[in-house]
């Protein structure tokens, strides 16, 4: 029999690759041979699963975050590269109809969302004016202008009318919304791999 687990990790497959308002309940208990009965035992609707798969990507993460944070926590700027790189790689993986078809369909996992964005956000704030106060990043630097511009809304800017991993590699957007602008702000003393 199917568990939870493995019903959320299809669903969240399926609603970011195919949009969430697209993908039935009913083709969902098809495609893993189970009655959307089945379905209802773990969830009262279509937008509890939404958001508990949301959620459940979300932690996933999370949790690869914490980790980046605790291997390298002697270089916050490491770690923000780290952080976006993983990031991308959940992010290619979505379709632009499943991020605009949460802020208008299922409003529970649109909040979810956005909080894990602002999150996020701080996140990469308080590592970037860790590496300030330590003398990586220039002192003139505004750095809360600077995730506000770069980070905080990557989502928005890759999934714009056309979707940017439709027309650049995954390595090449990289380097251009996360790389290249932490490298303009860096003090010469500061190096890793990503700024050779």
């Amino acid at each position: 029999m199917i568990t939870k687990v493995d019903l959320l990790k299809f669903s969240i497959t399926k609603f970011t690759q195919c949009g969430s308002k697209q993908v039935t309940l009913d083709e969902i208990a098809n495609t893993l041979g189970i009655s959307k009965k089945t379905i209802y035992t773990f969830f009262n609707n279509k937008e509890e699963l939404v958001t508990s798969s949301l959620e459940s990507l979300l932690n996933e993460y999370r949790e690869d975050i914490n980790s980046v944070v605790t291997e390298n926590s002697n270089d916050p700027i490491l770690c923000v590269v780290l952080i976006y790189e993983k990031g991308f790689e959940y992010l290619k993986y979505f379709k632009p109809s499943f991020i605009f078809g949460l802020k208008k369909y299922y409003p529970k996992a649109h909040t979810l969302f956005e909080e894990f964005i602002e999150e996020l956000s701080k996140k990469s704030y308080k590592l970037l004016k860790q590496a300030q106060e330590s003398g990586d990043i220039k002192e003139d630097v505004n750095i809360e202008l600077i995730v506000k511009i770069y980070f905080l809304r990557i989502d928005k800017l890759v999934f714009k009318e056309n979707n940017l991993f439709e027309f650049y590699s995954k390595n090449e957007l990289f380097k251009h919304l996360v790389t290249y602008n932490l490298k303009g702000i860096i003090t010469p003393n500061y190096s890793n791999s990503y700024f050779e």
